[in-house]
């Protein structure tokens, strides 16, 4: 399972021109379900994103987590961090095929959510139009 975590002020997802998900401070979570992952995966990756010490503390050191900020998560499918890039057109074949993606992608949104995490979706296989603010910038990719 692949990961882009960002910290954001805030974030949404429109679909067709219309809001399907909206989120205030907490993280934006690009995620890819890849071949060979389980639920067992998609249960560490939660947990690991929700252990994060990515926020400011009252020092301005990043030293809490989401929970510890009580943010919210905005997870979107992201098939295209699976991309191969060994020639000029990337190949996604490394990731899950689309149901069993489907599956894990579900699957993660719902141990996010119970790590006491307020989570919010993008629509899976659709256009979606991706909006945020990086607080800090602060970007981080994971590999699990």
């Amino acid at each position: 399972m692949r990961a882009v975590v960002q910290r954001v002020t805030q974030a949404r997802v429109d679909v067709d021109g219309e809001t399907v998900s909206a989120i205030g401070p907490g993280l934006m979570i690009l995620i890819c379900a890849m071949e060979g992952d389980t639920d067992a995966t998609c249960t560490a990756m939660a947990a690991k994103i929700a252990r994060l010490r990515i926020f400011r503390d009252a020092g301005g050191k990043m030293n809490l987590s989401i929970k510890d900020t009580k943010g919210a998560a905005l997870i979107v499918s992201q098939f295209t961090l699976a991309a191969d890039l060994r020639g000029n057109r990337p190949g996604f074949s490394t990731a899950a095929k689309p149901d069993e993606g489907q599956r894990l992608y579900t699957r993660f949104i719902a141990d996010m959510a119970a790590q006491d995490i307020p989570t919010a979706s993008g629509i899976f296989g659709a256009d979606m139009a991706v909006s945020l603010t990086n607080d800090g910038p602060v970007t981080i990719w994971l590999d699990l």
